[in-house]
C-alpha cells in the first residue's frame, strides 16, 4: 500500500469513527435525555377507557369524585375542574400539593360547600385527570396561568375586586402566594396551608438538589429512579425531624421521596387498597397508581423539584405584606416533616408584615393535616370568613 493510499485509508477510518461516535452520542442523547411531548395525556384518555366497570369503581380517585366535573381544553392540554356549592356563596378556589391531586382537599372542600361556599378544585398539570405539560418548566408562571384558565372556564363570574378566596396547600401554597401577589385586588382572602416557598434548600439535601438540577444524571435514569421511589410503600411510622438547622443529605431521589411521603399519610391498614378505607389512607395507593398510569406525573414532579416555588420565594411573600391586615392566613402543622416551624416563623412572618398583618397559627398534625385534621382547619376558616356551622 502506498503512502497516499495509507493516508486516505486512515482518513476514511477516522471519518467513519467520527460519524459512528457522533451517531452514538446523538442516539444516546435521544434515549437518555428524551424530549417529552408537549401534551402528556391523562389517564382519562389512556388508562380509564381500558378499565372494566368493576376496576373503575375501585379507583381511589373516581372520574366523578366531586360534583360539577368538567374537562377544560387549553393550549397546554386538558384541565380537570370541579365546581359546586351554592352559586351565590363565597367563592373559594383550591390549589393542591405536588404529589397527588385535588382529592387531598376533599374534606375541606365538601365542608365549605355545606357552609354555603361555592368551591372550585382542579388538578394541577400532570396530576389526577389533568394532562401533563412536557415541553415547558412547571414553575409559578405555568400554574398561575392554569388557575386563570380554570377560573375562566366557569359559567359564573370569578373575577373582579374581592371576588374569590384562595386556599393553597403545600406546593399549592407557593402557587397561591404568586397568584395573590399578581392579582391582589381579586383575592379577598388568602389561606396558606403548610405552604411551600420558604423551605430552606438544604433540607432537601445538597446531593438531591445537585442531582435534580445539574442535568448530569440522564433524564431517563432520573425518571426511573423517581418512579421507583414514588412507588415504594410509605413507612407505617415516619420520624419527625428535630427542629434544627442542620442540613440533611439525601440520596438520588430523596427530594421527591420527602415531599411525596409528607403529603400522604404514613398509616396504611392492610396490604391492599380498599374502597372502605378513608381517603387519607387510600392516597398512598393513588400515588403509586398515578406513577404507572399517568404519563405526565413523574415528568411534572421532576420539573417541580427543579422549577416550582418550593424554595427561595422571599420576594413573592414580601409582596403579600401589602395586603389588607387580616386577609392573609398561614396555618402550619405542629409536626410537619417538611416545614420547619422555626425557619418559617423567622423567615416568613416578618416578610408578611408580622402578626399584626397576618393570621398565623400552628395546628396539631403533620404535613398531611389537610386530611387528618380537616375539622380544625374548618374551624379556623369559620372564624376567618364568618361562616356558619351547618345544622345537623
Amino acid at each position: 500500500m502506498s503512502a497516499s493510499e495509507s493516508v486516505t485509508s486512515t482518513a476514511a477510518i477516522a471519518t467513519t469513527a467520527a460519524v459512528v461516535t457522533a451517531s452514538i452520542l446523538i442516539l444516546s442523547r435521544e434515549v437518555l435525555w428524551p424530549r417529552w411531548a408537549k401534551v402528556l395525556r391523562s389517564p382519562l384518555k389512556t388508562a380509564l377507557p381500558r378499565l372494566s366497570k368493576e376496576e373503575t369503581r375501585d379507583l381511589v380517585y373516581q372520574p366523578d369524585q366531586f360534583p360539577g366535573a368538567r374537562d377544560v381544553e387549553t393550549p397546554y392540554g386538558s384541565i380537570r375542574v370541579y365546581e359546586f356549592g351554592p352559586e351565590d356563596g363565597q367563592k373559594v378556589i383550591f390549589v393542591h400539593g405536588i404529589t397527588t391531586s385535588c382529592i387531598t382537599l376533599t374534606y375541606i372542600a365538601n365542608d365549605l360547600a355545606k357552609r354555603g361556599c361555592r368551591v372550585m378544585l382542579f388538578d394541577l398539570f400532570g396530576r389526577g385527570y389533568s394532562d401533563g405539560v412536557g415541553d415547558i418548566p412547571h414553575d409559578a408562571r405555568l400554574y398561575v396561568t392554569q388557575m386563570l384558565l380554570a377560573l375562566g372556564s366557569s359559567p359564573l363570574a370569578w373575577s373582579g375586586d374581592n371576588s374569590i378566596n384562595v386556599i393553597g396547600y403545600s406546593l399549592g401554597g407557593g402557587i397561591a402566594a404568586h397568584f395573590a401577589g399578581t392579582f391582589p385586588n381579586m383575592v379577598k382572602s388568602l389561606v396558606l396551608l403548610a405552604p411551600a416557598g420558604l423551605i430552606r434548600a438544604e433540607r432537601f439535601g445538597r446531593i438531591t438538589k445537585f442531582v435534580f438540577s445539574s442535568g448530569i444524571i440522564p433524564e431517563r435514569i432520573l425518571h426511573s429512579l423517581t418512579s421507583r421511589r414514588l412507588q415504594q410503600p410509605i413507612a407505617s411510622k415516619r420520624k419527625v425531624p428535630k427542629q434544627s438547622p442542620k442540613p440533611a443529605v439525601g440520596g438520588k431521589a430523596e427530594a421527591a421521596a420527602k415531599v411525596a411521603s409528607a403529603e400522604v399519610p404514613g398509616t396504611i391498614l392492610g396490604g391492599e387498597d380498599s374502597p372502605n378505607l378513608p381517603i387519607e389512607q387510600r392516597v398512598t395507593y393513588y400515588v403509586r397508581w398515578m406513577v404507572t398510569h399517568h404519563l405526565g406525573f413523574v415528568p411534572a414532579f421532576m420539573s417541580c423539584i427543579r422549577h416550582a416555588p418550593l424554595t427561595h420565594q422571599q420576594e413573592s411573600w414580601k409582596v403579600l405584606a401589602q395586603r389588607k391586615p387580616g386577609t392573609t392566613a398561614v396555618l402550619l402543622a405542629e409536626k410537619d416533616e417538611i416545614i420547619n416551624l422555626e425557619d418559617y416563623e423567622a423567615d416568613g412572618l416578618p416578610l408578611l408584615g408580622g402578626r399584626d398583618n397576618v393570621y398565623w397559627k400552628v395546628l396539631p398534625g403533620t404535613h398531611d393535616f389537610v386530611m387528618t385534621q380537616s375539622d380544625l382547619i374548618i374551624q379556623e376558616l369559620e372564624k376567618l370568613w364568618d361562616l356558619k356551622t351547618p345544622k345537623a
